[in-house]
């Protein structure tokens, strides 16, 4: 039987991204300082509060996918399904009937297709209803991109579909290390993934002053940790992981790129929105992950923040930082890579606990971009570009609306 003592470790990731439509591409354009926020593209922005979003750019759907596919998947799942399948190829992982059954997939996104459901309201409302698609129902479902993970695969363990806002990729992984602990399946293929630039969803974030209307400098729109932040900047795109118990990933002889050591999830339980004014529930969850990585904060190297660039997320974060590192924190470098890549909601967590192992692996931390003032001078927020660090322990933070918070610690893996 399975325990905590079950060590669950990272053995291929893949990523779609505003910088990136790889792991290699995506990593090499933040360590660059790279900006992906420009002005959309994809969308009619007439009367919207803003017109920036983080786009996947260059993404060509039947690289990956048939015809017959594409025709019944919304963006999102395709990003999710792209990033899954480059994971999968990174991981060597063969599955078949041998093992299909000790295969799981668990995704997370926080708004799953709202891209689709959205075209087709539209089109209902516009052209009635025989002009609806039969295959809608499956294409906007939230569960659409695990399912065709599943599918095209023979993924034969659980295979499902989570939602927890801004903390979903997050939580995805961290559940998916439980599965791996307590025996369930032997490998999780999982993640985030998300696309919601939409007028609607643009419109409801605008109008609630929660995006960042800098339209007239788009790639300084995001500037986490910075006096003059006013915004998140909406983004797409997906991450995903193969994780598997280190007994298995040693038997077939697969590479180990990091370790998932701890996991932690709480809520907040103030405010649909707004953090909690004392950081109750983040505090927690960080400490939390801590302790069931069996890590102290001192054992922690560097820290990717959720850093939105919001007003009130940037400083709550970084004050419940203080509370559970203590004078560590001014010691410890803190990036937040959204100021690259924009907020990608559910696939947002996933991605940057990739980051975080790749950041155990080569030894530099990305920086945080446009931070050119930053909110507490004591703190290392990696300004404007990559330092080298000697990094081991990894803690990546994700806190969504709703209060739910979720916090990974990744770690270097040795035998």
């Amino acid at each position: 039987m399975s325990t905590q003592d079950t060590r669950a470790v990272i053995t291929g990731w893949g990523a779609v991204t505003p910088v990136g439509l790889t792991v290699d591409e995506t990593w090499q354009a933040l360590l660059a300082g790279t900006s992906g926020i420009g002005r959309i593209d994809r969308i009619d922005t007439t009367g919207l509060p803003t017109d920036l979003a983080g786009e996947v750019k260059g993404f060509e759907p039947k690289k990956y996918l048939e015809h017959k596919q594409i025709r019944r998947m919304d963006p999102f799942a395709q990003y999710g399904f792209a990033a899954a399948t480059e994971a999968l190829r990174m991981a060597k992982l063969d599955i078949d009937d041998a093992n299909s059954e000790r295969v799981g997939v668990l995704l997370g996104s926080g708004y799953g297709p709202m891209a689709s459901m959205s075209a087709h309201t539209l089109m209902l409302h516009e052209q009635g209803a025989r002009k609806v698609s039969p295959l809608v129902p499956v294409m906007c479902a939230i569960d659409s991109a695990p399912g065709e993970i599943s599918l095209a695969y023979g993924v034969r363990g659980p295979t499902r579909a989570m939602s927890s806002a801004c903390a979903s990729g997050t939580d995805a992984l961290g559940e998916a290390l439980r599965w791996i602990r307590a025996g369930v399946v032997d490998v999780v293929i999982t993640g985030g993934a998300e696309h919601i630039l939409t007028r609607m969803d643009m419109a409801a974030s605008g109008n609630a002053k929660a995006l960042s209307s800098r339209m007239d400098a788009p790639t300084e729109a995001c500037r986490p940790f910075d006096e003059d932040r006013d915004g998140f900047v909406m983004s797409a795109g997906a991450g995903v992981m193969v994780l598997e118990s280190e007994r298995h990933a040693l038997a077939r002889g697969a590479v180990v790129l990091a370790e998932v050591a701890g996991y932690a999830s709480t809520s907040d339980a103030y405010h649909w929105t707004a953090p909690h004014p004392e950081g109750r529930g983040t505090r927690a969850a960080m400490r939390g992950a801590l302790a069931d990585a069996r890590v102290e904060p001192s054992d922690v190297d560097y820290i990717n923040a959720h850093g939105t660039s919001t007003v009130f997320n940037d400083r709550a974060e970084l004050d419940s930082i203080w509370a559970v590192f203590g004078d560590r924190t001014a010691e410890i470098p803190i990036s937040s890579t959204k100021s690259m890549t924009g907020h990608m909601i559910g696939a947002a967590g996933a991605v940057e606990a990739m980051v975080g192992g790749l950041v155990i692996n080569h030894g530099v931390v990305p920086p945080t971009i446009n931070c050119h003032r930053p909110i507490d001078p004591r703190v290392n927020f990696v300004a404007h570009q990559a330092q080298e660090h000697a990094v081991d322990v990894v803690m990546s933070n994700s806190f969504g609306f709703g209060g739910h918070n979720a916090v990974v610690v990744l770690r270097r893996w040795q035998s």
